[in-house]
């Protein structure tokens, strides 16, 4: 699933709200399932959820008709994640957190920080209790009590070598301008992947790290590529997919090492890895992409949609792909 790509990164980290500090309530819109959606969730065999602009979060049953849920913010919202078919969290905009019980018929504000003016684009939970939310700048959230309380941690295994020794001679300097710039100086996180006990982070200038303690520590992993990764996930092989920029997409048989490039035959902008039946891949992108894989990620075969529309998220649902994009969501059967 997932990801925010960079034909939304601009508009995500540069656009922020008008409105006041204070949470505006989500409008009910009848075209909500046609605007700009960000992320889609399969919460179980009977639910999809979906996430966008203006705080929409709408939820289906069949993955063709959705309902619109009543949220407390109208910031953007960029990924869904559900540890059980009741309890899920949103993240977005503002550094907006925001939690269900109930499946994603309602929703609660856990956090909201319009004065960061910062996005938050993943969230990950472990059990109905501990998760992290990641973002834009190296953002990092973690909750040990459901997000009743989010504390924000500073990962400097992500620093560059010199990044280190500035920021140790600027606490002693400036106490202020350290704290400012560490703000600002890390990579972005754009998707984190629980894979068992271990966490896989991907994101901004070729970033690809895992973690072994739920994200306490990290460890870098090889640079691949100069560019961004925007989703991660392991086949139903047991190997390990990455996909971001121009069409990159990178196969590992050893948890991370070493990498081998995929044949996609695009230069298009890789957004989120779908897993479906019989062992299928699916690529979705910029452009309209849609890319298949019968050999587990090793090749894909290409089968552009005519509406040259950015797909941004994807889930496979009663045997079918149902995506969300940025026209809204798109239902599409593939034959085997």
């Amino acid at each position: 699933m997932k990801r925010l790509s960079a034909f939304f990164l601009f508009f995500t980290i540069s656009y922020h709200s008008i409105a006041s500090t204070s949470p505006v309530e989500s409008v009910i819109a009848p075209l909500a399932h046609k605007s700009l959606l960000l992320d889609i969730n399969y919460v179980s065999d009977t639910k999809l959820v979906s996430v966008g602009q203006h705080g929409h979060i709408l939820f289906s049953v069949d993955g063709d008709n959705w309902q619109q849920a009543n949220v407390p913010v109208q910031s953007t919202l960029t990924s869904v994640f559900f540890v059980d078919r009741n309890n899920g969290w949103v993240v977005g905009h503002d550094a907006t957190i925001l939690a269900t019980k109930d499946g994603g018929t309602t929703w609660e504000i856990q956090q909201f920080l319009p004065e960061l003016e910062r996005p938050l684009f993943d969230v990950v939970f472990k059990n109905d209790k501990q998760g992290i939310a990641i973002g834009a700048y190296g953002q990092f959230y973690r909750t040990e009590d459901g997000g009743e309380t989010w504390v924000s941690e500073f990962h400097n295994e992500f620093l560059h070598p010199e990044d280190v020794e500035y920021l140790e001679e600027l606490k002693q300097e400036d106490e202020e301008a350290y704290l400012d710039e560490i703000t600002s100086i890390l990579p972005h996180f754009n998707r984190v992947f629980r894979d068992g006990r271990t966490l896989y982070l991907v994101g901004e200038m070729g970033l690809i790290a895992k973690s072994n303690d739920f994200g306490k520590e990290w460890q870098k992993l090889d640079e691949i590529y100069q560019g961004s990764f925007f989703d991660i996930t392991r086949t139903t092989q047991g190997n390990l997919l990455i996909a971001g920029l121009r069409g990159n997409t990178f196969r590992s048989l050893k948890n991370g090492t070493p990498w081998k490039k995929s044949d996609t035959g695009t230069t298009a902008l890789i957004n989120s890895i779908v897993l479906a039946d019989e062992d299928r891949i699916f690529l979705v992108g910029n452009n309209g992409t849609l890319l298949e894989s019968n050999d587990d990620g090793v090749t894909f075969v290409q089968n552009v949609r005519t509406d040259g529309k950015a797909y941004t998220g994807g889930v496979w649902f009663k045997d079918k792909l149902v995506l969300s994009s940025e026209v809204g969501i798109k239902t599409i059967s593939v034959n085997k």
